[in-house]
């Protein structure tokens, strides 16, 4: 049998804590943008990388590199790290924002959970749309 575990905190319904939850509800969309921003970059940076080398290869003067995979591996690896990066991000920004509704929170917020919906959600999962098409134009290219 579960035994009811106490709230952790002693929340108090006044105008203090509701704008306490509001800034903090706002650095949780911050942090998630912020997220969002630097798995564009990984994406981005992996993907330049390979049509960068991929067009040096083909420039004439230009003697063969030691390695010629390498370019690929780098930008599958960082590509693959720009989509993880935004894979872990949507789970924690989702727990957080769980935990930022639930209990006595949510008698904190003063809106409901309907009137505070934000594109993240929609933004994130088409970055992680581009990136998987972006790897999966690099790894088919490359085999």
């Amino acid at each position: 049998m579960a035994v009811p575990v106490a709230d952790r905190f002693e929340v108090r319904v006044t105008a203090d804590t509701h704008f306490g939850w509001l800034r903090t509800r706002l650095s949780v969309e911050r942090t998630m943008m912020a997220c969002i921003r630097t798995a564009v970059s990984l994406i981005g940076f992996g993907f330049a990388i390979v049509q960068f080398y991929n067009h040096l290869a083909n420039a004439p003067g230009v003697k063969p590199p030691y390695i010629p995979e390498a370019p690929y591996y780098l930008g599958l690896a960082l590509i693959f790290c720009g989509i993880l990066t935004l894979v872990v991000s949507i789970w924690q920004y989702h727990r957080t924002l769980r935990y930022l509704w639930s209990g006595s929170f949510a008698a904190v917020a003063g809106v409901t959970k309907e009137g505070s919906q934000t594109p993240l959600y929609a933004v994130a999962g088409a970055v992680v749309l581009v990136g998987v098409f972006a790897f999966l134009a690099v790894l088919l290219r490359s085999v």
